[in-house]
C-alpha cells in the first residue's frame, strides 16, 4: 500500500486577463503559494508519492521566482514527486523543466513514451510519459506489471476522445494496462474515481479556478492505493472560487437579493446575473458600489425586464395580443396574490410563443 497525492493543471503564471493588472499579479502569487500549502498538507498527512499530471505551467514563459518557489516547495516534501509534463508545459531542451535545478526527490518524465520509476521502499512502480510537443499521439504502449508491486500511472491525456490532439487515452488501454491507479491531468473538473477493467483512474481537476468556466470547488486527490485499487478523497483547496450566481429580483430590492446571494463569498470571484421583472431598471453602477467588499471580485450583469414590458404587445392583432389582453383583464381585477400568478402565466406563455427561454 502506498499513500499518494494526485494534482494537476496548476497553470502557474496564467495571465488572468479578465482581472486588473494588480489583481492578476495577486492571483499569480496565490497560485504559487498554493504549491507551498499543498506540500505542507502532504507532509502533515504522511503522503509518500506526489503525482503531478502535467500543465504545472501555463506556457513556456515562466517567471524565475515561480520556478524557484516551486522547486523549493517540492524540495520540502518528505516523499517523492513525479511530474508528467502536459500540452501547455511540454518537455523540450529549453522548457522551464529543463532550465531549473530540481531537488533530488523530484523526478520529471522527459520522453513521450512510457518509462518507469521503482520505489522498493513503498513496494510501488510509477509509469509516466511527457508531452514533448504541444500535441501528442494516442497512448498505445503496453505496461509490464508482473513484478508484484503496486502499479501507478501518471499521465496527461484525454480519456475516451478518439480524435483528441492531446494524447488519446482509451478506457480499453487503461483496462489492459494492469495498473492499480492512473493519475490523469488535462480535464479541469473532478468527476470522481472511475474504473476501466481492474484499473481505477481519475482526473483530479485543477487546484485553482482561473475563470468563470472553472467554477466552485477545486483541489486535489489524496489517499491510498494497493493491489485492490484506489481509495481516494477529494480535498477542496483553492484560495478563491469562481461562482456564477443567478438572482431573481422580482418583487424585492435588488440590493437585498444580491447581498443574500453573496453571503460567504467575500474571498471569491463572483458574477451576479440579475433576472426577473422590475418596476424600473437597476442602477448597476450604484449596486456595484453598495456591494463593495461582498466579494473579492464582483461582476454584475443585468438581465431584468421592466414590468410594463410584459403587457406592451396587448394591442397587437395577433395571437400574442389576444393572449395578453385576456390575461390583462384578469390582472386588473385580481388581488396581489392572484396578480403574481397571472404575471407568471404571461411570462411562460410569451416565452413559449416566442420560442425562447424564460
Amino acid at each position: 500500500m502506498v499513500k499518494i497525492l494526485h494534482a494537476a493543471d496548476f497553470h502557474l503564471d496564467s495571465a488572468f486577463g479578465a482581472l486588473s493588472e494588480e489583481r492578476a499579479r495577486q492571483r499569480r502569487r496565490e497560485s504559487r503559494q498554493l504549491v507551498d500549502r499543498m506540500v505542507d498538507y502532504a507532509n502533515d498527512h504522511a503522503v509518500q508519492l506526489m503525482l503531478l499530471a502535467g500543465d504545472l505551467f501555463d506556457g513556456e514563459r515562466v517567471y524565475t521566482e515561480t520556478l524557484e518557489e516551486l522547486s523549493a516547495a517540492l524540495g520540502r516534501f518528505r516523499g517523492h514527486v513525479l511530474i508528467a509534463p502536459g500540452n501547455h508545459d511540454y518537455y523540450v531542451p529549453h522548457s522551464p523543466y529543463a532550465r531549473t535545478l530540481w531537488p533530488e526527490n523530484v523526478h520529471i518524465f522527459k520522453n513521450d513514451y512510457l518509462q518507469k520509476v521503482v520505489f522498493p521502499q513503498y513496494n510501488c512502480t510509477v509509469w509516466g510519459a511527457a508531452f514533448t510537443a504541444a500535441e501528442a499521439e494516442e497512448m498505445t504502449e503496453e505496461i509490464s506489471c508482473s513484478d508484484g508491486t503496486v502499479q501507478l500511472v501518471v499521465l496527461h491525456g484525454d480519456v475516451g476522445n478518439a480524435n483528441s490532439r492531446y494524447r488519446t487515452v482509451s478506457p480499453r488501454w487503461l483496462s489492459r494496462s494492469g495498473a492499480h491507479y492512473a493519475a490523469l491531468g488535462h480535464v479541469h473538473e473532478y468527476r470522481g474515481v472511475m474504473r476501466a477493467g481492474n484499473t481505477d483512474y481519475a482526473y483530479c481537476g485543477c487546484p485553482e479556478g482561473r475563470g468563470f468556466d472553472e467554477l466552485d470547488e477545486k483541489g486535489f486527490l489524496i489517499g491510498e492505493v494497493d493491489e485492490n485499487g484506489a481509495r481516494l478523497e477529494f480535498v477542496p483547496f483553492a484560495r478563491r472560487q469562481y461562482h456564477i450566481l443567478p438572482v431573481d429580483v422580482t418583487g424585492q430590492a435588488a440590493l437585498a437579493a444580491a447581498r443574500e446571494a453573496l453571503q460567504g463569498r467575500r474571498e471569491d470571484i463572483c458574477r451576479l446575473i440579475l433576472r426577473g421583472d422590475v418596476e424600473q431598471k437597476v442602477d448597476v453602477a450604484a449596486l456595484q458600489a453598495e456591494l463593495s467588499g461582498a466579494a473579492w471580485q464582483l461582476e454584475i450583469r443585468d438581465e431584468t425586464r421592466l414590468q410594463k414590458e410584459l403587457w406592451q404587445h396587448c394591442d397587437e392583432d395577433t395571437l400574442r395580443g389576444l393572449f395578453l389582453r385576456e390575461l390583462r383583464r384578469e390582472y386588473e381585477v385580481a388581488d396581489d396574490e392572484r396578480r403574481a400568478v397571472i404575471e407568471q402565466a404571461a411570462r411562460y406563455g410569451l416565452a413559449a410563443m416566442e420560442n425562447r427561454e424564460l
